[in-house]
């Protein structure tokens, strides 16, 4: 009776622990599909695509007059007015001191005599000549003292002339060097004063002569389209961040690379109606070089480096796969980087959880969330 009690209860648990068994069975073979579910991670994709972008360069650059000229004496004497309002605008031939001019006029006096008494004296030979009543060599004498005593004339008229210092050229007159009283000489080192014309304004910028070449090697090989007209068009950004309301245009660069910097200077010409640009004054030029018809921009969250400096980017191919794609990054256009090789239109552009994926694994992928809109490409900065 014992060993039958025994049996008894050992049936109900054997057949306890073969169920168990067959359990633990059914969960070991349905676990790798449920793992296999829980690996297909998901990630944030930006679908690429192709769009015109206009290609711009900022350059630091400052102002220079468009024309300038140092007022200086043309004769010998002293100040005896200053006619302009310092810092005011001037015209062409306007008077800007007066120099004593009582010599020039004593001096112009008697040359209009000499000059009446040899005249006379030639015209009475010139009718005595063709009875043969003086020589010819008498008259030749005195016909040229006459010329030499009207060339003495014109120059004392010039002299008196110039004790009047006109402007040469249109513009705003700086600070006078000279007062009242002072002396002044013909063709003394300082001048009197100075004259810049300020509209239209130059401003003169430097580029490395590395960045033509690679604009003349884009241009060459199609990768980037002249604008046309605006092929020469330039814009200003002023030292307090504002934007200059006129545009400018290219005028200029220059034919030989600087030896020291290695660069080129350009020079812009801007229209200044106001006054606004001043000669020395630090701004920033933004030039069009031209137009990528079909550029790659791609969200800067989306492009990693290596530790050797590599720019790389994950992407989802078509069967839900992550490649890894080495890509060269030009420069930053706002919030994004213009591509030039590695990224085309259509590829779906990893931006959000890059850290939990590697190239190889099967991923969903679902609209980023963690990419601001893109700033305007109409115009950017280099």
């Amino acid at each position: 009776m014992p060993h039958l009690n025994t049996a008894r209860f050992a049936l109900p648990s054997l057949l306890a622990l073969l169920t168990l068994l067959s359990a633990c069975e059914k969960q070991s073979s349905v676990a790798p599909d449920q793992a296999q579910v829980q690996q297909v991670l998901e990630v944030g994709v930006v679908t690429l695509a192709a769009e015109p972008f206009e290609l711009t360069t900022d350059l630091p650059g400052r102002t220079a007059p468009f024309r300038i000229a140092e007022v200086r004496p043309q004769v010998n004497g002293l100040i005896e007015k200053r006619l302009f309002n310092e810092g005011s605008e001037v015209k062409a031939g306007e008077q800007l001191y007066q120099i004593d001019d009582s010599v020039y006029q004593s001096a112009l006096n008697s040359a209009k005599a000499s000059h009446l008494s040899s005249t006379s004296l030639s015209d009475r030979y010139e009718q005595l000549i063709e009875d043969q009543a003086v020589s010819r060599q008498a008259y030749d004498e005195a016909r040229a003292t006459s010329l030499q005593t009207q060339a003495a004339l014109e120059r004392a008229q010039i002299d008196l002339r110039y004790t009047q210092v006109r402007a040469p050229i249109d513009g705003r007159i700086g600070r006078s060097a000279v007062s009242e009283g002072a002396l002044v000489t013909n063709g003394q080192e300082a001048a009197m004063a100075t004259i810049q014309q300020l509209d239209p304004i130059y401003v003169d910028v430097t580029q490395p002569a590395r960045d033509l070449l690679a604009l003349r090697r884009d241009l060459e090989e199609g990768r980037l389209q002249k604008v046309g007209d605006n092929a020469a068009q330039v814009t200003l950004q002023l030292e307090d961040g504002s934007a200059y309301p006129h545009q400018g245009t290219l005028e200029f660069s220059e034919v030989s690379v600087d030896a020291g910097t290695g660069s080129v200077t350009l020079r812009a010409i801007f229209p200044n109606p106001d006054n606004m640009l001043l000669p020395g004054m630090f701004v920033h030029a933004q030039l069009v070089a031209g137009t990528r018809s079909e550029a790659i921009l791609a969200p800067q969250q989306g492009i990693t480096r290596t530790p050797r400096g590599q720019a790389t980017a994950l992407v989802v191919n078509a069967d839900d796969i992550v490649e890894l794609r080495e890509v060269r990054t030009e420069r930053t256009v706002g919030n994004r980087w213009l591509i030039s090789d590695g990224l085309n239109d259509g590829d779906r552009l990893i931006t959000e959880g890059l850290q939990f994926v590697q190239p190889g694994v099967k991923v969903k992928a679902v609209p980023a969330g963690n990419v601001a809109e893109p700033v305007s490409t109409a115009r950017q900065e280099g």
